[in-house]
């Protein structure tokens, strides 16, 4: 077989990885004389790394996340009081494993939904099956849908290794249906041991009345906070300093 031939073989094959650096690994071994088993070691961890590459994409993209963020690129000298700890410490994904929860409460724009992304990223990154929701306008989703589209979305919100619920009860009070719904992510989640990170602006013990219901909230609560961190973000708003900082290089209209 000559070189088309044998990429040729390789693509049917579904060697994608091998095909794609053949020519350059076929070019360094006649330069460096390398062994046989060394080029062909070589070739063979060319097709593992697309392969996980192109596995690690397509988490990405079933996740829900619309950024890839991490902890380190977070400016924790704007509001020092964060629990920066607490923060790193869910980012080894230990509580994955341990199927506990963490509930990220506190002011706008002090970077809980970056941690939470953060977190979901790192997970993708792992090779954890993750799903990341803006709570508010999922569950409003799910109250339109149809009795098996409710179905659908309920698996697929019980089923990842990791699901994020982010800025719940944004707008306040939410309908009945996506109380249910919670309650019952909650609920089958837990019997699972599987992890949830909850952001929410809301103190937990005014959940009662965004739900409109205090026995389904302490129903909801019981099960979250039993394998629970609990992170409180005080501080400034980061949305308002950039905000802030936009004017500032803002050229005056003539």
């Amino acid at each position: 077989m000559n070189m088309i031939e044998i990429e040729r073989a390789l693509r049917e094959l579904r060697l994608s990885g091998i095909a794609e650096t053949l020519s350059t690994r076929v070019m360094q071994a006649q330069a460096a004389q390398q062994p046989f088993l060394e080029t062909f070691a070589a070739m063979l961890q060319d097709e593992l790394d697309r392969r996980r590459s192109r596995l690690t994409e397509r988490r990405f993209k079933r996740s829900g996340l619309d950024e890839r963020l991490s902890l380190a690129d977070f400016d924790w000298r704007f509001n020092p009081k964060l629990p920066r700890s607490a923060c790193f410490d869910l980012h080894t994904l230990k509580f994955i494993g341990e199927g506990a929860n963490a509930l990220i409460i506190g002011k706008p724009g002090t970077g809980k939904s970056h941690v939470a992304k953060a977190v979901a990223y790192q997970a993708t990154l792992q090779g954890y099956d993750v799903r990341y929701l803006e709570a508010d306008t999922e569950f409003a989703r799910y109250a339109l849908a149809s009795t098996a589209e409710r179905t659908e979305l309920l698996k697929d919100w019980v089923a990842p290794d990791l699901l994020i619920l982010d800025d719940l009860f944004l707008a306040r009070r939410i309908s009945e249906h996506a109380a249910e719904v919670l309650q019952a992510i909650v609920h089958q989640r837990y019997k699972l041991r599987r992890a949830i990170v909850i952001t929410s602006n809301r103190v937990v013990q005014d959940w009662g009345k965004y739900l409109g219901d205090a026995t389904m909230a302490s129903t909801i609560l019981d099960r979250l906070m039993h394998r629970c961190a609990m992170l409180e973000f005080e501080g400034k708003s980061y949305r308002l300093k950039e905000a802030a900082a936009r004017i500032a290089i803002t050229p005056e209209s003539s």
